[in-house]
């Protein structure tokens, strides 16, 4: 009766690309809550990904999500929702592809700094920041530890979802 699907691409910290991040949770067969967003590894992301980014048409969805206070570490363009009909769930699905389509057409033009460059150093130092703010998610250790239990929730959490 409950199913979630939670996928995060952290990119190799040498190249300036954003991480990828897709929620989907489903109650009763039914969507109760999707977001998915290209999350800066900077204090923003690159202009070449944000003129893509508004450039999207982005569907309208009747019960958009609020995010919490860790959630500061999505980009603008995150899409946080909870579709409410076969519809709504359709036209979610078909963003996921949009963003993922952008994440590979910018994918062929970013080239690599230095494994040692503070550039590189600064893009690690925000995906771990990225994983500390996530791990501050008290709704995803609470369905874990409803489920799994305390312990296995903290250790999921901790040592495969945002392994830091």
């Amino acid at each position: 009766s409950f199913q979630i699907l939670h996928c995060v691409f952290f990119p190799d910290p040498c190249f300036e690309l954003p991480i990828f991040g897709v929620d989907l949770v489903i109650s009763v067969n039914k969507f109760s809550a999707a977001i998915v967003d290209l999350s800066p590894v900077g204090k923003h992301l690159p202009d070449a990904l944000i003129s893509q980014m508004k450039s999207l048409q982005l569907p309208k969805f009747n019960e958009p999500g609020k995010l919490p206070d860790w959630g500061v570490i999505f980009s603008p363009y995150v899409c946080f929702v909870r579709p409410v009909d076969s519809l709504e769930e359709k036209l979610f699905l078909k963003l996921i592809d949009q963003y993922l389509s952008l994440l590979l057409s910018f994918l062929v033009k970013v080239r690599a700094d230095e494994i040692n460059s503070l550039d590189t150093m600064d893009r690690l130092n925000y995906q771990k920041r990225y994983c500390s703010n996530q791990k501050l998610n008290d709704k995803t250790r609470g369905i874990l530890t409803k489920f799994f239990g305390s312990s296995w929730a903290y250790e999921y959490i901790n040592k495969i979802l945002f392994d830091c």
